[in-house]
This record gives C-alpha cells, structure tokens and sequence, in this order.
C-alpha cells in the first residue's frame, strides 16, 4: 500500500526526518496550487475517488478493458495508436501550422512553443520527415494535426503521399474538424495512404443544434479505413454525448476517443461562467509534462465513465475509449526513463514507467543497516544533508519486523549540458508489512 503524502498526511508521519524531508513537496504543491488560482480558477474541493473506484469495478464487471494502470478504458475495440501512445516508441506527430478556423474556448494550442510563429506560418513537414527517414528510427505511427490541417489540403495530402513512399508500413493518422472535407480531397487523401481520420466535435456546434460535422463523418468511412471522433468531454453533458454516441453507433464509425477535459490556463471566465472547477488532485505527480492539455477540470472523468456503461448497457458496437490526462503522460515519461542506464539502487516501473528507490530516514536508519547487514546487501548510499539512507525498492520487505516508516521516492530522467540527471518529484509513504512490489510500484 502506498500513501500519498499531503498535509493532512502530513502530520501522520512520526518520523521528524521523514516529516521534514516530505514536507518540503508537500509546500511545493501548495506553491503550485497557488500559482494556479492565480489565473481566477478554483479548485473542487471534493476528490470523487470513491465513486470513480465504484465505477471503475462496475466497468470491470460488465467487461471493459482497462490499460495503462487504469488511465485508459476501453470497450469493443481501440485505435492501434492509441495503443502506441502508451509508450510513445515508434510513434512521430507533425503539424503544418497552428492556424484554425475555429475559436474554442478550451483550445490548448496557445499554450504550444511558438504559438504565435505558426499560426503566422508553415512547417516543412515533408522535410521532417526525411530528417526522421535519416535517422534510421522504426516509425509504426504516424500523424498530422493543427491547427487545423486541412486549412493546407495540398500539403497535408502531400504529407501522407511521402510518408507512404519512405515508412510504407506506418499506421497513418488525420485530426481534423471535418469543415474542409470534401469527397475529391477524402479520395486523395485515401490515394496518399491515410489509414484513420479523426474528427473533432464541438459540443457548442451541438448545444445549437449543429450536426453538420456527422454528415462529413459519414462522407469520410466511404474513403478511410478507420473513421473516428476524438473530443474532450465537458461536465455537464451528459445527456447531449449519449446522443453523440448513438448517433456515431449509427454510422458505424470505428470508434470514439473521449478525452478528459481540460483547464488551459486561459478564458478563465468562460469556465467560471459554467462553473467548471479543477479536479482536486489534477496530477498524480507534479511534473513539467510535455503535453500542453492543460489541467484536468473535475467531473470530466466521471461523465467519461458513465459513458462507457451507457454504451456497454445500451449495446453499441462502436469502440468507446476514455482517455485521461495521465494517459497523455505516460509517453513522456517511458522516453525519458526506459533503458538509462539505472543504478543498483533504482526500479524502473512498469505501472507508471517513473524511476523508484526507497528512503528510510533519522533514527531509522541504524536498525535498516543492521537487517542489510545481516542479508549481506550494501547497494545503498547514505546522504547527510537530508538524513535518509536510500535503497532498492525490492528490500523493504526485508524490512517487515522493524515498526518504520519508509518513503517511495519518484525520479524522472533529465538530459541537461553536464549529461543526465535524476530528478526526484515527489515522496510517498509505505510500511514494510503494507508494502507489495508487485503492486505498488
């Protein structure tokens, strides 16, 4: 079993040592909390972790799939890149520009690095993907988005006619509105070898009574292979997805992605004005994530799942994939993490694909090194400035007749100028007779 450590638990922990060190993540949090109300958002005070655990087993119960640690459900059948996405591993995403033609309020594109640059001008994605081609990497997937793609239909078609001829084996993928979708430019682009399209709907288009994009949806599954819906779920609507869903059922498309969605730092009134607050712990663990969503806003991920057991009850044959902003991560941290080259002392998890050690610490460490000592393991390294003694993860049971406390540490790989580091984000509790590796880490 593992603890989080925040400031009600905080004051469990008996251990001064242990106390000081993990208060100084827990300020650390605060710090970002209060950095994030700073924009004029709250934060919902309320965690909802028993009704999502209650719904996750009813899931299980009716048969959903759950992945990536439970970050990903699914039923009836997925998009092999969503699959890729877990590990990122052979997977590359290209966009011409970051023009669009649209104005949602929950875009998240402002936040991309140079943002302004290319809403104002073009990539050379065809150039791109030769540089790729060069190094001889093995790409299984390959996508465009935006922006808006389309707004540049002869590039985008010519983006997939080469990246046919060079990786003829990838699985290629279009995000698009659908605004631009015509039938002579589905043909060309199922000529250049597109594989999936994956429309966006707006759930404003629909509060007004907009449908239009499911006329392109069913235009595009006469051309496309794979025709898909990908769109972030808002809190309150509940009722008009379940339309979506069934009329999506009704085409027969391939499948829906409902992504968790999301706060991104900007139109803070908007989100005020449908009150709309945070999800209470927006990020398992704090980190600088190269995905640039935003914050998960509370409520999304329980609509997502209700979701799912509507289509499940309601027997839709259509593939039904909730994906959460954690799920966005995990690509990330697998690149940054696998295969570096650990010390004896470090874990490489495949839960969350973090690099974990275990900290004892103060007056603990005395009767630790007496037990190591005993089983003849010295794979440790003791620091003074913080008074711990760290470790393999595979010894706390080890552990199991000593009343402590121990701390699970959770590293990430950085590359910097003076080579790699291992930065350490966040500290968590166990005891060794809670404690199961197979588990908890």
């Amino acid at each position: 079993m593992i603890i989080g450590i925040n400031e009600e638990t905080l004051t469990t922990i008996k251990n001064p040592a242990f106390s000081a060190y993990a208060g100084i993540y827990v300020d650390i949090y605060k710090d970002f909390i209060k950095q994030v109300k700073t924009t004029g958002i709250e934060f919902d005070p309320n965690s909802y972790d028993e009704e999502i655990a209650s719904r996750h087993e009813r899931l299980k119960e009716k048969g959903a799939t759950f992945r990536n640690d439970d970050r990903s459900i699914y039923i009836n059948q997925i998009s092999p890149s969503c699959v890729a996405c877990r590990s990122g591993i052979g997977s590359a995403t290209f966009f011409i520009s970051l023009q669009c033609h649209r104005s949602c309020f929950y875009c998240f594109n402002p936040n991309q690095e140079n943002y302004t640059y290319f809403t104002q001008n073009k990539r050379t994605c065809v150039e791109e993907l030769d540089q790729l081609h060069a190094q001889g990497l093995k790409i299984d997937h390959l996508a465009l988005t935006g922006g808006e793609p389309l707004i540049h239909p002869e590039e985008a078609v010519q983006f997939f006619k080469h990246a046919d001829e060079i990786f003829p084996s990838a699985y290629k993928r279009l995000y698009t509105c659908g605004d631009h979708i015509t039938e002579e430019l589905l043909e060309e682009l199922k000529t250049a070898g597109l594989d999936e399209i994956r429309f966006s709907i707006r759930i404003q288009d629909l509060e007004k009574g907009q449908w239009h994009t499911f006329d392109k949806i069913e235009l595009a599954k006469a051309y496309i292979p794979y025709v898909m819906v990908e769109m972030p779920v808002l809190p309150d609507t509940l009722e008009i997805m379940k339309d979506v869903l069934v009329r999506l059922n009704d085409l027969q498309i391939f499948s829906i992605n409902l992504l968790e969605f999301c706060f991104p730092f900007i139109n803070t009134d908007i989100f005020n004005q449908k009150g709309y607050s945070i999800k209470n712990k927006p990020y398992k663990v704090l980190y600088n994530y190269w995905y640039a969503g935003g914050l998960p806003v509370s409520k999304s991920e329980l609509v997502c799942l209700e979701l799912i057991e509507f289509a499940i009850d309601e027997k839709l044959k259509i593939g039904v994939h909730y994906c959460s902003l954690e799920n966005k991560h995990t690509g990330q941290i697998h690149q940054q993490n696998r295969d570096q080259g650990l010390s004896k002392r470090a874990y490489f998890s495949e839960n969350d694909y973090f690099i974990k050690t275990a900290k004892v610490f103060g007056l603990d460490i005395p009767h630790v090194l007496r037990v190591f000592k005993k089983i003849g393991y010295d794979e440790y390294v003791e620091n003074m400035d913080h008074d711990y003694l760290e470790f393999h993860v595979n010894l706390i049971n080890s552990l199991r007749d000593l009343p402590i406390e121990v701390g699970i540490s959770t590293n990430v790989n950085e590359v910097r100028e003076n080579g790699n580091v291992l930065r350490e984000l966040q500290i968590d509790l166990t005891y060794p007779d809670l404690f199961d590796m197979s588990t908890d880490v």
